[in-house]
């Protein structure tokens, strides 16, 4: 299934099945079905056969309905609009081998030995549209290239070897960043956050497993876990910057679940992203493009920017760079002190 979250003329948040560019509100298909994301969600179990039953009957021409929206004119959201939590792991070996290289250092070997991650600003979840940026987060803005996923029902201690059943659907994830106050901070050893804090992108639509099947992939040596060969690209104003597979991913989603519900309750709606590709970010191509060339032109994103991602099966996510307005002048790397210690 391919489930959207849009907003109504009405003003209120629905979700719909997405079949052949229309978009089908779940409620009007079936009256035990809900009309949000959070309460599918919830009630995972008891849903999703009925949900199954509807996308096969609609498929199939059984069910149709006079109030279908067109997917291209309407105004999609992102398809959780307020996850429990957001987490984002650090799954492809790839990007994180290239960006320790062009920093001068070796590759760390415990990347290889366990999966992590790190929390981000759930409230701060949106699908396709404007991003808003402060003027600090123009210095050295950037994108990442991710898929995501979102829990779909409650688990603690899950091994690996279960998780895929936590596992509502996959989505393209964004995760925008602000390079100069993720490195300011980080030195310190402690982030990312304020970098990272003021926008991550989902959407546009949550793809369940069952539609995913026929892309499934044997996942990594020694590694457990569902893998799908889905090619993952990125363009900027139109012209393409990265490319990848979700197969690809080192750490599969059931091995990062495994680690993020160890002693900890995972809840419907929590969301974790894959990590940046190999290519998926300005940072690392930047770097990649000094090192083997000096006079490399570094590319960062601007105000007007137009922000295109795409995984195969996953949809389409399209996002334009703004200025955040009447903020022209506050600047938190301005507010720092320049005291001494003494």
């Amino acid at each position: 299934m391919k489930l959207v979250t849009y907003l109504t003329k009405e003003g209120n948040d629905q979700l719909a099945f997405l079949y052949n560019g229309n978009l089908y509100n779940a409620d009007a298909m079936h009256p035990e079905l809900p009309s949000s994301m959070s309460m599918f969600l919830h009630y995972w179990d008891d849903f999703f056969p009925i949900a199954q039953q509807v996308n096969d009957a609609i498929k199939e021409g059984k069910l149709s309905n006079n109030s279908t929206v067109e997917f291209a004119s309407a105004k999609v959201l992102a398809p959780i609009l307020f996850p429990t939590s957001c987490r984002d792991g650090y799954a492809f070996r790839q990007h994180v081998a290239a960006a320790r290289r062009n920093r001068g250092v070796p590759m760390i070997p415990e990347f290889d030995q366990y999966p992590i991650f790190y929390f981000t600003n759930h409230n701060s979840i949106q699908g396709p549209g404007e991003i808003k940026c402060m003027p600090d987060h123009f210095d050295k803005l950037d994108f990442e290239l991710e898929a995501a996923i979102v829990v779909c029902k409650s688990g603690r201690n899950i091994k690996a070897a279960d998780a895929d059943n936590y596992i509502g659907g996959l989505m393209i994830m964004n995760d925008m960043s602000a390079r100069t106050l993720q490195m300011e901070e980080m030195l310190l050893n402690l982030g990312p956050a304020k970098g990272k804090d003021f926008s991550t992108v989902i959407g546009p639509m949550l793809v369940t497993l069952d539609e995913l099947e026929p892309y499934e992939v044997a996942c990594k040596e020694s590694h457990t876990g569902k893998s799908w060969n889905l090619k993952m690209t990125c363009k900027v104003n139109g012209v393409q910057v990265s490319e990848g597979s979700v197969s690809d991913m080192d750490w599969t989603f059931a091995e990062i679940l495994e680690r993020c519900s160890y002693g900890v309750n995972i809840h419907p709606g929590d969301v974790i992203g894959s990590g940046t590709c190999g290519t998926g970010c300005f940072l690392e191509l930047n770097g990649t493009g000094k090192l083997n060339n000096p006079d490399y032109q570094v590319q960062w994103l601007k105000e007007g920017d137009i922000v295109e991602m795409e995984i195969e099966n996953l949809g389409h996510l399209v996002n334009n760079i703004v200025k955040e307005v009447g903020q022209d002048d506050f600047s938190l790397l301005k507010l720092k002190k320049n005291i001494k210690n003494k």
